[in-house]
């Protein structure tokens, strides 16, 4: 399912800044919850919430991260905040009800939230999908489609029922001053749906007829949307039209992208990477120093693999054992409910990022040719969401770990010295290598067999990278590998997909495993199936 918004380096691919299992149920969640939250006016008194008996989030919603998301976000949270693990207690203490029910909905989408809020006896709305990497859209409002993304501040204006309403919704819309875009939506009644970089004032809404009811929906996104957004290009085929990929830098590209998409100039994108670079940085020290967290399969195993290279007890792998050594860092904070960035997805977070900096720190780079090549991976997973999607419920894991391995491969060219057509050809081999991959969470977690293909990927990438500077003919086009990655999506079944219903999520060994962290659950995480 390609995006239909011009994705953002920062939001759609490296990002969000979060905590939990799984960016596109942890992270999503958060932020299709706060902008349930903003819909209802504040914290509600009791919400029902429906996930579809096909879809993926019927079998994962507690053990992936969901619920604590989701929870939090009902409460006012940020995707990274501390609480967030004790999301279910918290809601509890504030009062709030909560029923979950599974339901025969035929949902299209497999991660569909639909929520009803009740706050002060009256009922909101809401229909959203997880569409991948922490990225939402909201697709209904009591009854009425829209298409909001959380890029914008969204006021919501219904209009009286009483009266003959359409006409008065394009004369109420027609009164909205300073806004990027107004819509008319028509459900239970016709409401205006105004984006814009603020929300519509008190002082503007008494200004408009028969307007009975305003709610305003915060923007949840780190990079805004805005009124006549252009990007230089959206696909790999379209950027080489723009200059001969030979004579520049794959990061020029990115840099010249996110400039355009987010409205700023090249320092600021650069140093919006920097704040990225040090959280996993950061994450990389804290994995090696040791974590631990109750409800988990792996435990603590990054230090012994540690040891043995130090001692040199190891095979030489050189660079690659070092972005082993990262990765398995990066996944073992991510399981303990540490501060991660999604790069693309949680599931995938230590494939690019890990690589990244431990080619860098091996070839001794300076920090800006260490931002350049991750946005030089940025641009590679623009390219996979525009085409084709990051979301394992989607693509399954060809779309996680295989995204995150050809921006690792594209990063580290740029790291070699490489041209954009180098970082294309490497990103192109990588993907190759991965299509048809399934996502098989071992007992309904997100840490096996996760950690071995980010793993797996770091290498796919290093390997490709080194082909690609060395001139190897990757053959087919980053663009229509991105085609077949789509298509091999759309034919993939549903139980090869995030839906802990196939591979190896099913084997005799991942039931027994789920079955005792169903036993031994102290409320810290949960298992989908108890």
């Amino acid at each position: 399912m390609p995006t239909t918004l011009p994705p953002s380096i920062f939001n759609d691919v490296v990002g969000p800044v979060m905590r939990g299992p799984s960016s596109s149920h942890s992270a999503a969640s958060v932020r299709i919850g706060r902008l349930a939250r903003d819909l209802c006016g504040g914290d509600p008194e009791r919400v029902l919430v429906e996930f579809d008996t096909l879809g993926s989030l019927a079998t994962t919603h507690e053990s992936q991260g969901s619920d604590m998301g989701l929870f939090g976000g009902l409460l006012g949270w940020e995707a990274d905040d501390e609480r967030l693990p004790e999301s279910t207690v918290a809601l509890r203490a504030a009062g709030i009800q909560l029923e979950i029910r599974i339901a025969e909905l035929r949902d299209p989408h497999p991660s569909t939230y639909r929520m009803t809020l009740w706050r002060r006896g009256v009922e909101h709305r809401l229909v959203a999908i997880s569409t991948g990497g922490g990225m939402i859209e909201v697709i209904e409002i009591d009854g009425a489609p829209v298409s909001l993304y959380g890029d914008y501040a969204v006021t919501v204006l219904d209009i009286d029922s009483d009266i003959d309403n359409d006409d008065v919704a394009v004369a109420a819309a027609a009164d909205i001053k300073d806004a990027d875009e107004v819509r008319i939506a028509r459900g239970e009644r016709a409401m205006v749906i105004v984006l814009a970089q603020e929300f519509v004032g008190d002082e503007q809404v008494a200004g408009i007829a028969n307007v009975i009811r305003v709610r305003r929906l915060a923007a949840v996104l780190p990079v805004r949307s805005r009124r006549g957004l252009d990007v230089p290009f959206l696909h790999a085929s379209e950027m080489v039209a723009k200059a001969d990929p030979r004579t520049k830098k794959l990061s020029d590209f990115a840099i010249d992208y996110e400039s355009a998409r987010g409205g700023i100039d090249a320092k600021e994108v650069l140093e919006q990477m920097r704040r990225i670079h040090a959280i996993v940085e950061n994450g990389i020290r804290i994995g090696l120093a040791g974590t631990d967290y109750p409800d988990r399969i792996l435990p603590r195993q990054s230090h012994r693999f540690a040891a043995l290279l130090e001692q040199g007890k190891l095979l030489d792998g050189g660079l690659l054992n070092r972005a082993i050594l990262y990765v398995s860092a990066l996944m073992e904070v991510k399981s303990s409910m540490g501060v991660i960035v999604a790069a693309p997805t949680a599931g995938s977070c230590a494939t690019f990022p890990a690589t990244c900096l431990a080619a860098a720190q091996s070839l001794e780079c300076d920090e800006e040719t260490t931002l350049r090549a991750m946005m030089a991976a940025g641009l590679i997973g623009v390219f996979v969401a525009t085409r084709s999607s990051v979301a394992a419920e989607v693509g399954g894991c060809q779309a996680e770990t295989g995204a995150g391995a050809a921006m690792a491969a594209a990063a580290l060219v740029e790291l070699a010295g490489g041209n954009a057509h180098q970082g294309l050809s490497a990103a192109s081999h990588a993907l190759q290598n991965v299509l048809g991959l399934v996502c098989d969470p071992i007992a309904n977690r997100v840490e096996a067999p996760c950690l071995g293909r980010n793993v797996a990927g770091a290498a796919n990438a290093l390997a490709c990278a080194n082909m690609a500077l060395a001139g190897y003919d990757h053959l087919i086009p980053l663009d229509e590998v991105l085609d077949a990655h789509r298509q091999i999506s759309e034919n993939m079944a549903r139980e090869l997909r995030c839906t802990a219903l196939g591979g190896l999520s099913i084997t005799p060994t991942s039931k027994a495993i789920e079955a005792r962290l169903c036993k031994s659950d102290d409320g810290a995480g949960g298992c989908g199936s108890c």
